[in-house]
């Protein structure tokens, strides 16, 4: 049986730490605040609209919501982006992708500042990851994985790890992390032939394909770390499930992270510590 990688310890931790942070900038009458941008009425996106801003309300970050319609045209998105760059109450700009595709996603990816980028979209975060400096701030997801194995011990030098996925959300992004801490690295996508090959000899596998129990027991072996990133709706079940099909592969490998319960948990905790970090170096607290 898997030792399962539950995220509410990483998340708590986490949290801890921050929660005396949002005291010390409330010392300096300082509220940090976090502006979600969202483009059009697509459920899922209010969906994690509204769960962000209870997380941040219980936080004690206070929340702008900035609704736009789905047709909006581009000079009045980058005027936003623009307003929010140059207001010095919002700390954070979490965007919510994708945006529609009549829009050009370089030019907002350019438009919106590193230094307020909760959520490592624009080109300077990306910058900063992959030159591993301290510009910006990566993808909550990639550094939620990152802080989830380091949690656990889950030693990185030197370990083979297999991604499962290229997005510039997740798998780019975390496949350079794990690079940073001397892991052997394979990105596997949708050209890549015989994945259950490559998967098997890595030490760790990282699923983040978006694509519904993907990974199972032709995938694993014993001895293998399983980090889950997918979120996906069984409809037939009525039930959130992974890219992994736990049932298949928890015994099979060492340890497994769930869904819902791991990444997921950690993520959300990922975005507060940005906004609060964002709001403290505007202080000149950090």
């Amino acid at each position: 049986m898997a030792t399962i990688l539950k995220g509410s310890p990483v998340a708590n931790a986490i949290m801890e730490k921050v929660n005396k942070d949002i005291e010390l900038l409330n010392n300096h009458g300082v509220q940090p605040t976090l502006a979600i941008v969202r483009t059009g009425d697509n459920p899922d996106d209010i969906a994690y609209e509204n769960s962000a801003a209870s997380k941040c309300e219980k936080a004690g970050v206070s929340m702008k919501r900035v609704a736009l319609p789905s047709d909006v045209d581009q000079d009045t998105y980058e005027g936003v982006l623009k307003e929010l760059n140059e207001d010095n109450e919002v700390h954070g700009i979490l965007l919510l992708w994708p945006v529609p595709k009549h829009l050009d996603q370089k030019r907002i990816r350019e438009a919106l500042s590193p230094e307020k980028d909760m959520d490592g979209c624009s080109f300077g975060s990306l910058a900063g990851i992959y030159s591993n400096t301290e510009l910006g701030y990566g993808p909550c997801t990639a550094e939620a994985v990152m802080r989830l194995l380091n949690h656990y011990g889950i030693e990185l030098s030197g370990k083979k790890v297999a991604v499962i996925g290229r997005s510039l959300v997740i798998g780019l992004p975390v496949a350079t992390m794990l690079i940073h801490k001397n892991a052997t690295v394979v990105n596997c996508h949708t050209k890549t032939p015989d994945v259950p090959a490559i998967t098997k000899e890595a030490d760790i596998i990282v699923a983040t394909a978006g694509s519904m129990k993907l990974v199972d027991e032709k995938y694993v072996k014993e001895n293998q770390v399983v980090i889950d990133v997918g979120i996906n709706w069984d409809s037939v079940n009525n039930k959130l499930v992974g890219d992994v099909d736990f049932d298949k592969v928890e015994p099979i490998v060492s340890a497994i992270t769930p869904v819902p319960g791991g990444v997921g948990n950690v993520t959300t905790a990922i975005l507060i510590s940005h906004v609060v970090a964002a709001a403290k170096k505007a202080k000149g607290l950090l």
